[in-house]
């Protein structure tokens, strides 16, 4: 396919790299048996438990929604509810062993399918880039779920 001659506006770049984010997600789903908005709720718990709404917040979704995907993974011996933490009113999650052994696999597996996409682009055209995303998602406090680095990989029997 011949790129286009005057190149592809930045808004148009940008929904076309998140279909791309989110295939990759959707393939490290595929490969251990979760949804792409699954593996997201295990990413995110990586960093620490979460209360429930602080959770749904996070995500973007709906109320009903997020609750949907914990049940799942709690159901699934992958996450764990607790009434009254911090507060009495809030239900805080977080992964159990077996949660954190998943999460962390797929972590790694979306964050070399992720990197992937840099591939086309020099050294040189991603260090230009990379200040210019990191703007980005500074701004919407994203970083608990791809932290910098690159992943350290599974952490067997860490929980």
């Amino acid at each position: 396919m011949e790129p286009h001659p005057e190149g592809v506006g930045s808004v148009t770049a940008l929904i076309r790299i998140a279909f791309l984010v989110n295939a990759a997600y959707a393939e490290s789903g595929r490969e251990f048996g979760v949804t792409p908005q699954q593996g997201q709720v295990l990413s995110i718990l990586r960093a620490r438990a979460y209360a429930m709404g602080d959770l749904r917040a996070k995500l973007g979704l709906a109320k009903s929604t997020t609750t949907g995907i914990v049940e799942i993974l709690e159901r699934d011996g992958k996450v764990v509810r607790r009434s009254g933490v911090p507060t009495a009113r809030s239900v805080q999650v977080s992964l159990t062993q077996d949660g954190r052994f998943l999460a962390d696999r797929f972590y790694t597996a979306t964050h070399r399918r992720v990197e992937l996409l840099l591939e086309p682009l020099s050294r040189a055209e991603q260090a230009t880039l990379r200040p210019l995303l990191a703007a980005m998602v500074d701004r919407d406090d994203v970083a608990v779920i791809f932290p910098t680095g690159a992943p350290s990989g599974p952490k067997e029997g860490a929980g």
